[in-house]
Formats: structure tokens, sequence, C-alpha cells
């Protein structure tokens, strides 16, 4: 009898051994795979189940949680959601998360391991923390001069600081509220059924992830290839560009919207936006010269990031002498997101030197404890700081005496280059207007902004004015509130 139960209690012993064993298994080495499994709605049901961490402009928070009494306890709100939509991009419960919402994920759901007080806290503990903030370079009344002066229009506005990178307005129009995608159901359904549906497009980040081609604007970028590269040594030399200018290897001719142009030098080239002289250029500086300078600005730059992703901007690197004069104008199959022309502008703003563009400042602790801080990074010298001061005066002679009056702003120093492109079936499309531009206080030593500005239905006509008539004002306000920021700090 008592070696049956000794036999009995030795394959109890054995079946704990197994459980436990099994326990193990299940709970360390298979702990990660049952996680990462998407039939586990324990997962998600821990994700909702604290409020997220804020994403925050000028102090205030432009999100906010809710408690929805449901199994997926806490949606996200936005207060402001069509503002700050293209900054901060949606978390739905449904459809998971973009932009900020995606790229500081860890931070505002409280899984990073930077926010538990101790190393390796979460995984010891198998345990999250409160939400985590993310501090954005935003600056409110900036983004809000963008926001009223597209008023709807598709098109985006990009404000940058020079010297740093810090990104001070994000706009994309039109814009949505991304509370809408929040939680589950079937309103969350039909409102992404409706949004994805738009004609406006108002979930497409227009600043970040949509490329245009950049028409004149581009040419401050030419210019600078033809100053570098030796081809323009004296910007008041005529330049000896025909007017009719035959694009070369072909009988057509590149016409021009302003008068003057022929054999024009390049500051009134600049000035008045001749199409010819930076064409001519253009093929002057040659395809090698042309990809060299281009993607010292950032184009073709496939992995830039601020945190969000941001689409690459094109310039061809095998093109014949035509394509290349069409390309130098920005046409042909160039292509630039309106980042990537703010960060043309403040090229020329800060010597020619562009600093790695960056929205987050830091990202804090539930408490306010700091976990990261961003910026001081350099991303390319687009130019020598010589081209760039030549650059600067033309520009300011743009604003002066050209085609961008409209951005003047008393007691500045502000520099400028309109634009349109043309596009569609055999461009017969609404150009798009463009406007990039930096400012400069008179009592500063250095700029304090760069902007580009782009406006898909342009009311005007197809001439390089309506760059200046619909995106310079917009620009003008957004540099206004800059320079009027900086004042107030300096005091």
């Amino acid at each position: 009898m008592i070696r049956y139960a000794r036999r009995a209690a030795a394959f109890c012993l054995l079946l704990l051994v197994a459980l436990l064993v099994n326990s193990a298994r299940v709970m360390v080495f298979e702990a990660d795979s049952l996680d990462d499994n998407p039939a586990n709605r324990r997962i998600a049901i821990t994700r909702y189940a604290q409020p997220r961490g804020e994403i925050v402009v000028d102090g205030r928070p432009v999100t906010a949680s809710r408690d929805s009494r449901q199994q997926l306890r806490w949606e996200r709100t936005y207060p402001q959601g069509p503002l700050y939509a293209p900054v901060t991009g949606y978390s739905s419960q449904t459809y998971g998360t973009s932009l900020l919402e995606h790229a500081e994920d860890a931070v505002l759901s409280g899984t990073d391991p930077m926010l538990a007080p101790l190393p390796l806290w979460n995984e010891l503990t198998r345990s999250r923390q409160p939400g985590g903030d993310v501090v954005t370079t935003i600056r409110a009344p900036m983004q809000e001069a963008a926001f009223r002066g597209l008023d709807g229009k598709r098109g985006a506005v990009v404000a940058v600081e020079p010297s740093s990178g810090r990104l001070l307005a994000l706009v994309s129009s039109p814009s949505y509220d991304p509370g809408v995608l929040s939680g589950t159901g079937k309103g969350v359904e039909d409102a992404w059924r409706r949004l994805n549906a738009a004609a406006g497009q108002p979930m497409l980040n227009r600043a970040l992830r949509q490329t245009y081609p950049p028409g004149s604007t581009f040419k401050i970028v030419t210019a600078a290839a033809a100053l570098d590269a030796g081809v323009v040594r004296d910007v008041d030399a005529p330049t000896d560009t025909p007017d009719p200018f035959v694009l070369p290897g072909t009988r057509q001719v590149l016409p021009n919207e302003a008068k003057g142009c022929a054999d024009a030098s390049l500051a009134a080239a600049i000035q008045w936006s001749c199409n010819t002289v930076l064409a001519g250029l253009g093929v002057k500086v040659g395809l090698t010269g042309m990809v060299d300078a281009v993607e010292r600005f950032g184009f073709n730059d496939t992995g830039l990031q601020v945190p969000s992703w941001v689409a690459a901007s094109h310039f061809d690197r095998e093109m014949s002498p035509d394509q290349l004069a069409l390309s130098s104008i920005g046409q042909f199959d160039t292509t630039a997101t309106p980042l990537q022309m703010a960060l043309v502008a403040a090229a020329v703003a800060n010597d020619g030197e562009i600093a790695e563009p960056y929205l987050v400042e830091r990202t804090t602790t539930s408490g306010g404890r700091t976990v990261r801080r961003a910026g001081g990074h350099g991303y390319r010298q687009a130019m020598s700081p010589a081209t760039a001061l030549r650059l600067r005066e033309l520009m300011v002679r743009a604003v002066e005496e050209g085609t961008g009056t409209n951005a003047a702003i008393p007691g500045a120093r502000v520099g400028g280059k309109t634009g349109t492109a043309q596009h569609g079936l055999g461009n017969t499309g609404t150009p798009y207007a463009w406007f990039i531009a930096w400012a400069q206080d008179e009592q500063e030593a250095r700029p304090a902004v760069a902007v580009a500005v782009v406006v898909e239905d342009a009311e005007a006509s197809r001439t390089d004015i309506s760059g200046g008539g619909s995106a310079a004002p917009i620009a003008k306000a957004v540099m206004e509130e800059a320079l009027r920021l900086e004042t107030e700090g300096r005091g």
C-alpha cells in the first residue's frame, strides 16, 4: 500500500513539475509572441486602460482623453483637432496611430522603458508607467496664422527656425478632426470611409508627405549651384542668355512671363523670375553639378524624419539637356515637399547650413521629468556662406522691388521668392502658387524664421505673380507672428 502511495506521490510531483515547466515556457519563452498575437484582446484592454500622455504646444496640451466606460476604456480627444491634426495625427482604437501619435507612441502610451523609475523596471514587473508627454516645437500663434491664411484651401505651410531646425508651424489644408476616429463602432468606420473618400484628402499631410513641382521657387537652388560652381561670379553681370531660349536639342521655346529677360543678370532673373536665365544656368552647371547641388539641400533623401517620416523630394539623376533645363526651374520631374522648400529658404538665411528639422523639443514623464531632448544637429551644408550672403541680397531685392512685395514687413528685413508650378494634362490645371521666404528683425543678428507656402487652388492668373498674390500674404502673416514672438522673448 505504501508502495502505491509513493508511486502516486511521485506521479503527482511529476505532474507538478510539468505544470511549472509549461508555465515557465508560456510566461517566459512565449510571452512576446503571445503579446504580439492580434487575437490577444488583453493587450488592447491594457493599452487603453489608462489615459495617453499629452502632446503639448506652447505649454498647453492639444490632446486629451475621455473615459468611455467601455472595455477599451480611454479614448483620445482633440480639443482643436483640425488646427493641430497635421502635427498630432490620430490615435484610434480601430485604425491605429499616425504622425506624432505614432512616432512617439511608446512615450504617450507609457511603454517606453525610459519612463520607468529604475532600469528594467517594466520588464521585471511587466507593468507600464503613466503615459508621458511630448513637448513640440510648434508656436501656437504661428500655427493659427498659417491655418487662417489657407482658410480651407488645399495647400500647406511650413515654418522653421533657420539656426536650430525647430519646426514652428506645420499646417495642411483642408484638415479634419482626428477625434472622430478615436473609438470603435460604426460611427468611427463611417468617419474613416468619409475622410478617405473626400475629394480634398483631408487626412493627407501635405506639409510633409505631398510633393509638388516647386516651380520658380526652385530657382534659388539653381542660383546657389551656379554661384558655388563659379558659373556666375558677378550677380549683376549679363548671363549671355537669349530670349527666346530654345531648349537644348529641341525646337521647343521656353517662355518667360516677365519682360526684359534677354541677357539678364542673375540678380534681375531672381527679382523678376526669368525662366530662360535660370534654365540656361542649370545647363551650364551640368547634370553632375546640379545633382550634387540639389542633394546638398536634401533632395533625394529617403530617410528624413521629424520624427514622423517625410516624403523624399525628387530631382532626377539622369536627364537629357532639355530636361535638365526644365528641371532647373522646378519643372519636368522635379518635385518637393513644402518642408523641403522651407529648408531651401532656411539654408539661405543660415549662411548656407541647414539644421536638421525637428518637431519634438523633448519628451517627459507624466510628472515632468525630461526623458529625451531633441535638436542641435546639422543636416546639410547646402552652399557656401558667401553664396548664401549673395542670395539673401537677391531675395531681399525680390521682396522690396520685385515679385514678392506682398511679403514686405515694416521694420524687418525679408527675403523671398515667388513661384508657380504648372501641372495637369498639357499644363492646363490651375497653377500651384508657391512662396518661400525668411524674415529678420532689424535689431537681431540672424533671421528668426523661414517659411514655405503652397496653395493648390490659387485663384490667380498663370503667371509667376500668383505666388506673390496667393501665397506671399500667408507667409507674411506667419513671419509677422514669428517676429512678434521674438520681440516678446527679447523683452
